[in-house]
């Protein structure tokens, strides 16, 4: 099997790992995948380096090239499915495909209703299947105009890591100067106002009592950073918490921190979550959206009410100071990525996706 892959953001978020952990799957159960991606983009860049074969289109009036790309490649006949990894990706195929074509699978992982007009409902119906990353993200595309009875729930996934060796810990905490003694928070993700660090940051001021020792590492960058660096530094704990920006290889976050906390106020799904728990990290999330599909509470992880430091503070701090409880909810949390988030399972889920519309062709 041929699919061809199109991802036209230039960042590296959430979507673009899956992509690229998507394609590598493909390769590894023989299906030369190919990608569509924007010149100089992260994705793209990464997928050659593990010898995926892409197509790269000019920044300038990007989803017109893309689209012009998509139907040179399908004018061989190889290419069996198109599967677009975000809604520029879409607009070029919507532009792209006449009826008739390969089948189009348009992934969905933001809760935003789809807007009203015209061209995005357009888009959205011209899909074959729409692969929503969460049961949450599925009942909002549905409930804005998405048509039901093509919306599939396919879960993200992470690779599942091997745990670290303490000589990997240290080596992790000397990275971001951490030493041994101390006790760690970890946040991971852009730094966006409805990702929530503020209430970490806040969570952080409150436990300084108990666990005077206790630091804070955030791995991310964005425009809301320097609120967060002015807050610390009013709620007197600037010099606890660690900004270590944007990271092209995090493992080390996860090898270093105790506890990670999962703060956003607005989420599809959340990889850095899966991530973590996959590290058999004791994690916190807030309830809402989709993180009550991941997190089973008081037994994979805690959860809970959103906006709320001394909830924070307080699961924390029961994580922190009862090492048996925060071993178990670590092994119950990486079951879970292991049985149900795995990237093998979505990868596995999402080839047969792929079989089924190319039989139905």
């Amino acid at each position: 099997m041929i699919p061809l892959i199109v991802d036209l953001e230039t960042e590296w978020r959430g979507g673009q790992n899956q992509a690229l952990l998507l394609l590598k799957g493909l390769y590894e159960r023989g299906h030369a995948a190919e990608l569509i991606s924007a010149h100089g983009s992260s994705l793209g860049h990464r997928a050659k380096k593990e010898g995926i074969y892409v197509h790269s289109v000019s920044r300038g009036k990007l989803r017109f090239a893309a689209a012009a790309k998509i139907r040179s490649l399908l004018a061989d006949g190889r290419i069996e499915v198109v599967h677009v990894n975000e809604a520029h990706a879409l607009t070029a195929a919507w532009l792209a495909l006449p009826k008739g074509t390969p089948p189009l699978v348009a992934s969905r992982r933001v809760g935003f209703p789809l807007k009203r007009g015209w061209l995005s409902q357009k888009r959205y119906r011209r899909a074959d299947l729409i692969l929503a990353n969460s049961l949450w993200v599925a009942e909002q595309a549905a409930a804005s105009g998405a048509p039901k009875e093509k919306i599939r729930v396919v879960y993200e996934g992470v690779e599942v890591p091997a745990l670290p060796t303490d000589t990997a810990r240290a080596a992790a905490r000397k990275r971001f100067s951490l030493d041994g003694s101390q006790m760690v928070l970890g946040c991971v993700g852009a730094l966006e106002k409805d990702k929530g660090h503020e209430w970490v940051i806040r969570a952080l001021a409150e436990l300084r009592n108990e666990f005077p020792n206790c630091k804070l590492l955030i791995a991310g960058e964005g425009e809301y950073r320097r609120e967060l660096t002015v807050l610390a530094r009013e709620l007197n704990c600037h010099d606890r918490v660690v900004f270590a920006g944007f990271l092209k290889d995090i493992t080390a976050v996860y090898e270093a921190i105790d506890v990670f906390v999962f703060p956003s106020l607005f989420e599809g799904l959340g990889t850095s979550l899966l991530s973590a728990m996959s590290y058999a990290v004791p994690s916190i999330t807030f309830s809402g959206c989709a993180l009550g599909e991941i997190v089973e509470n008081q037994v994979s992880g805690i959860q809970v009410d959103a906006r709320n430091a001394a909830a924070i503070a307080e699961a924390a701090g029961q994580i922190l100071r009862q090492p048996e409880c925060a071993k178990k909810l670590g092994q119950a949390g990486r079951a879970r990525i292991g049985e149900k988030f795995s990237a093998e399972r979505m990868v596995e889920n999402t080839l047969a996706i792929y079989e089924e519309l190319i039989g139905r062709a």
